[in-house]
């Protein structure tokens, strides 16, 4: 990521992480436990090789339930090894732990009440191992994790959720406005040399100059979706009809992308002093997650300096709470640099993108590290727990200081809906 560092003098141990999916383990730490009773069975999987949605079709297909019925908590990549709970409406616990499936075992199951919503967790436990590094640098690891600690880590998104191409907030930023061709230019035109393929690159190119059908001829055909668009479009010649092709799912993770990408730019303008808080600051209380107005910053400092508040920014929709004063300026350039407003996101058909307040950091908790050698060369392991929504790879880009890399993580490709409540 192009976006600042908190410890920007110290200069890093390089390395890599996920040479094998081993080598990225993440638990979900359960919000509570099942209660023995109730119509929905609970069950922890561990999988590997498969994303979250997999493993959903698949169970839901050995159960012969609908895949609705079943809940999870947050989405864990295929490329790790990774433990989620799940919830399932209309089997028992035996039939849970009867299945066998490819690339996923269940570790238990149980009854509850309820369902499995998103972000019903208390958060994830990481264990990655760092390689192409040398064991004895956990010396110098130890000596920046008390910094992490506590002041916090930057609460930023992690890259991924900005798709392979990196424009998934852009194309949210044009969804909310109700731009369907700048839709279309980002969705199937804009060629981006290096990142698309040779026949992709055509298809792109011969989309941006207006030769329809000459990119409906190119593109390949394992880009079905920018296929179906392209030729509503040919056969309609009608922008804003050809956009709803877009699957509902794919709409919110632009509208989230959107979101996560204010959200970082604002983390960006205030990574000198994390836990400051200034006059209007709209605050997160961590034990609850609720959220107040600081108006005597004085009064409010030590509670931030303990970590038991911290300073937010927005997940904006319509109906977030702004800060005022300074925090509220820093806000309002980011959603200007958009060409947005909080009420446009009255306007996404549906989403119900009211927004939400996210703490500006966050703090490791529970963090160990070592260093060692096993069958595959020496590595680093660093273990540790973040709270739900939290990026692992934002904890090691502090420590590695290469360019992030692709990795697993721990967060629901949701539109956040809910803010903490003022208090």
């Amino acid at each position: 990521m192009s976006l600042p560092y908190l410890t920007r003098d110290f200069s890093g141990i390089g390395g890599v992480i996920k040479q094998r999916a081993e080598d990225f383990f993440v638990q979900e730490i359960p919000l509570y436990e099942p209660s023995g009773e109730g119509e929905h069975v609970y069950c922890e999987i561990q999988k590997n090789g498969i994303t979250t949605f997999q493993a959903v079709d698949r169970i839901a297909a050995a159960l012969r339930v609908y895949s609705r019925e079943i809940g999870y908590a947050g989405l864990k990549d295929a490329k790790a090894v990774t433990r989620q709970t799940l919830s399932i409406l209309g089997t028992t616990p035996e039939a849970v732990m009867a299945l066998k499936i490819p690339g996923l075992t269940v570790l238990w199951a149980a009854r509850h009440g309820n369902k499995l919503r998103l972000g019903h967790l208390a958060g994830n436990r990481f264990a990655v191992k760092i390689r192409e590094v040398s064991p004895t640098d956990v010396v110098k690891v130890q000596s920046l994790l008390p910094t992490l600690q506590k002041s916090g880590m930057p609460n930023y998104f992690g890259e991924q959720r900005f798709g392979y191409r990196g424009d998934n907030d852009l194309l949210g930023a044009a969804f909310v406005r109700g731009d369907s061709r700048e839709i279309l230019r980002l969705l199937i035109g804009n060629p981006m040399p290096g990142i698309d393929d040779a026949q992709t690159l055509v298809a792109r190119t011969a989309f941006d100059r207006e030769d329809l059908d000459t990119a409906m001829r190119v593109y390949p055909r394992r880009h079905g979706m920018e296929r179906q668009i392209l030729a509503r479009l040919i056969k309609t010649h009608r922008p804003s009809g050809a956009i709803w092709l877009v699957d509902h799912k794919l709409r919110r993770l632009w509208v989230s992308a959107l979101q996560s990408r204010v959200f970082n730019e604002v983390v960006a303008k205030r990574i000198e002093a994390l836990d400051k808080l200034l006059l209007g600051d709209l605050a997160w209380k961590h034990d609850s997650g609720a959220v107040f107005r600081v108006e005597n910053p004085e009064v409010e400092q030590p509670r931030s300096e303990a970590f038991e508040v911290s300073p937010t920014g927005p997940l904006v929709g319509y109906r977030m709470t702004l800060p005022e004063g300074e925090p509220l300026a820093i806000e309002q350039a980011q959603f200007e640099a958009f060409k947005l407003k909080p009420a446009d996101f009255r306007r996404t058909d549906g989403l119900k993108v009211k927004g939400a307040r996210r703490p500006l950091r966050v703090q490791p908790k529970d963090v160990n590290l070592a260093g060692g050698v096993d069958e595959h060369g020496a590595h680093i392991t660093l273990a540790f727990t973040l709270p739900p929504g939290s990026f692992a790879t934002v904890l090691l880009r502090e420590i590695m200081k290469t360019p992030e890399q692709e990795a697993p993580e721990a967060q629901p490709e949701e539109v956040e809906e809910t803010a903490g409540a003022e208090q």
